[in-house]
């Protein structure tokens, strides 16, 4: 499948949106490309059985697709785009919650999920990891409850400021600092530090899972039955 990326790179993700409303619908592979990373982690902080998070990206993409005439502009496009990926993936979870265990109440009185007792077995994804450190620091910050996995996730590994992770989970920067504070202390320092290892180097959305991604979504979108906006 042809990229159209290149020639493209400077050009701001409204500038973007408001082309691919107008016609130009190939040029959404810009947008996808340009937030893979981003909404890997977001999605990934919630949701950890791979098959689930691949399935959830492309139904955020899609819903975000279709959805572009009610992006007005008022958040920046990837907070946009995040939103749509993290309340999917809350979806999805929802409906695995009889699977997964009891829930306990945070500060604010939300449901969060139970820490869990024991690290999740290495996923495929994770076998590729050059370095056994920074697996070791990914399986740590999978033992942080839902509620406190995804502000650690987006504020530590994928950068975010405090006020864009607000808004993407749709909380007060309040909550994002006092649960960023609990999540580091779970995660014990003298693991964080043995590790060694960059959170931002952490939970990579690598290249050919990148393309398997975005061609699926842009076969969908391009399908007779397609999907409209």
């Amino acid at each position: 499948m042809p990229v159209v990326v290149s020639g493209y790179e400077k050009l701001e993700d409204e500038e973007v949106v408001a082309r691919v409303r107008a016609g130009e619908t190939a040029l959404f592979e810009i947008l996808m490309r340009r937030h893979n990373q981003r909404l890997y982690r977001a999605v990934r902080s919630i949701l950890r059985a791979e098959q689930d998070i691949d399935d959830v990206m492309q139904q955020a993409y899609l819903s975000a697709y279709s959805h572009l005439d009610q992006f007005e502009g008022r958040a920046r496009f990837a907070t946009w785009l995040t939103r749509i990926g993290v309340n999917e993936a809350l979806g999805r979870a929802r409906k695995r919650r009889a699977n997964v265990g009891n829930l306990i109440a945070d500060d604010e009185g939300n449901e969060v999920g139970a820490i869990a007792l024991e690290n999740p077995g290495p996923s495929p994804e994770r076998t590729t990891f050059a370095a056994e450190l920074r697996g070791l620091l990914e399986a740590a910050i999978d033992t942080l409850p839902l509620g406190y996995r995804e502000v650690f996730m987006l504020r530590e590994v994928e950068g975010l400021t405090t006020s864009e992770t607000a808004a993407s989970l749709d909380l007060s920067e309040e909550a994002v600092k006092t649960r960023l504070h609990r999540a580091r202390g779970l995660i014990r320092d003298r693991l964080y530090e043995a590790t060694g290892a960059s959170a931002a180097h952490a939970f990579q959305f690598g290249s050919a899972r990148c393309d398997r991604l975005v061609e699926a979504v842009l076969a969908r979108i391009s399908a007779p039955s397609g999907w409209s906006m």
